[in-house]
């Protein structure tokens, strides 16, 4: 059968420029059972998505199905592309987080072009799936773990899919099938290792055991799981040899849980002489779950750039409010450590999660001068449906959203108040530009290191938009006005 697998632009935050590895994976088991994949991801594709299924049909060779994964924020995106797909008389399934969280949703009366939603991992489920289509038979009937689809009338929510747990067993992700020269950098947040890389990442574990009260894991799970060493060596081997990478990211959600694993896979790197290829954490490491020699090796292993979370500068709020799990002087070892091995450092902040007050705040400030990372990400709290963060506000407060692109991280905006008499949006957004002024704008250090980056001249207009977004911004809005003019989502996770 001949598939689209699919991935919506992103509108509120246009430098994503690292493959979504999820499609990569699931076009690779496709593959593998002999279909015919289109990888299509719309935040580097120069062409609509109606060349491709005009050139198929062109072909006699048209696409059947299409597969569209969505996190929270892009699912208006989408069910546009689901619609434009249906209207093509494909068949249309979506999945990834936002529809692991609420699969109901997409299936409701709003969105007849959405046939099927599925929940969790979906590799296996996916070639039962098609597999049924090929064959002619209803996928509804044959009891596939996360299958959601409508029948007579009534919206059917099946068990979510099982987690995989011999990862070893999936084939690599389609690396190749990706127009990777059109991926140029693998830290979106902040600045990238090279705007002319051949980027690929590369996911070694899934899942995380901590509970974060901000963090949503609907896919891979809390349930921890490792690939081998060989086994991603493998992959790794595959990507600088043939694939001809000249950088990787490491996108797990704790990469370095079992230190013994994580140490291990440098020293293989280093026999294997994959050494020659820089690679960075793209998502911040667990600080409690390093040492000195880890660091050490990371760097003999090529390793260029290691992210912390920190979330946090306020010991009370890392305990009580995130759950983060670890302490304000497990943080200062790992950047000391990463910061001895020659490292670059980038820390990760989070402003205005609930109960953070000014004065919390400011420790948040306090401490990312203190820890000095070469990069500083602020953030700006989102709640999402399924975290512990969504149903606080939920019972306390009220979201500032009409609809679900509102939540986008990246926005420059408050998203939500609690009605304690303390928490205060405006002063939230006020101490995140003022977290930015004074780390980048206030230190004559840090002024030099961006002027003199070739980057920022060759992009001027995009620097200065996002100086005037990191330190100046709009007038800020009362809560109230704010909260009449967004209103709250309504939708309840399902």
């Amino acid at each position: 059968m001949r598939i689209i697998l699919a991935s919506p632009e992103s509108k509120v935050w246009s430098s994503r420029k690292h493959i979504p590895l999820g499609l990569g994976y699931l076009a690779a088991v496709l593959r593998e059972a002999g279909h015919d994949i289109l990888l299509y991801d719309a935040a580097v594709e120069d062409l609509p998505l109606d060349y491709y299924l005009d050139k198929a049909e062109e072909e006699g060779k048209p696409y059947r199905l299409i597969g569209i994964s969505s996190a929270t924020p892009l699912i208006q995106d989408a069910w546009e592309m689901a619609a434009l797909a249906k209207k093509r008389g494909l068949i249309t399934i979506l999945g990834g987080p936002h529809l692991t969280i609420m699969p109901a949703e997409s299936l409701g009366p709003e969105h007849p072009y959405v046939d099927y939603t599925f929940k969790g991992e979906a590799e296996h489920g996916i070639v039962e799936f098609v597999a049924a289509l090929e064959q002619g038979k209803r996928p509804e009937d044959l009891g596939i773990p996360g299958l959601n689809f409508r029948h007579n009338g009534e919206i059917i929510i099946s068990p979510e899919s099982p987690m995989i747990e011999d990862l070893d067993a999936l084939p690599f992700p389609a690396h190749d099938l990706f127009k990777i020269d059109r991926y140029t950098n693998l830290q979106p947040l902040t600045d990238g290792l090279d705007p002319d890389a051949r980027s690929f990442t590369i996911l070694t574990s899934r899942g995380c055991p901590y509970k974060c009260t901000f963090c949503s894991k609907p896919v891979t799970g809390d349930t921890w799981r490792g690939r081998s060493v060989e086994n991603v060596i493998a992959e790794w081997r595959w990507l600088v040899k043939d694939l001809h990478a000249t950088e990787i990211g490491v996108t797990d959600d704790i990469w370095n849980l079992k230190l013994p694993r994580a140490k291990e896979l440098c020293r293989r790197l280093i026999e294997e002489g994959l050494n020659t290829t820089p690679w960075i954490t793209v998502h911040g490491m667990k600080v409690n779950h390093t040492d000195p020699e880890l660091f050490q090796l990371m760097k003999a292993a090529g390793a260029k750039r290691v992210g912390f979370g920190v979330e946090n500068g306020d010991p009370w709020m890392l305990r009580n409010v995130i759950r983060k799990g670890q302490t304000i002087d497990q943080v200062r070892n790992a950047f000391r450590w990463a910061k001895a091995a020659d490292l670059q450092t980038m820390g990760f902040f989070i402003f205005g999660m609930p109960r953070d007050t000014e004065e919390s705040m400011e420790k948040t400030i306090q401490l990312a001068l203190e820890l000095d990372p070469d990069l500083a990400n602020f953030m700006l709290a989102a709640p999402f449906p399924g975290t512990k963060m969504w149903d606080m506000i939920q019972e306390e407060g009220n979201v500032f959203a009409h609809e679900w692109s509102d939540l986008a991280i990246h926005d420059a905006k408050a998203r939500f108040t609690i009605n304690d008499g303390v928490y205060d949006p405006d002063m939230v957004v006020k101490k995140w530009r003022e977290a930015y002024r004074r780390f980048y704008l206030y230190r004559p250090k840090r002024v030099w290191e961006k002027l003199s980056k070739k980057s920022f001249w060759l992009d001027l207009p995009h620097t200065l938009a996002n100086a005037r977004r990191f330190f100046i911004g709009e007038d800020a809005q009362t809560a109230d006005a704010r909260a009449a003019a967004g209103g709250k989502i309504i939708q309840k996770v399902a």
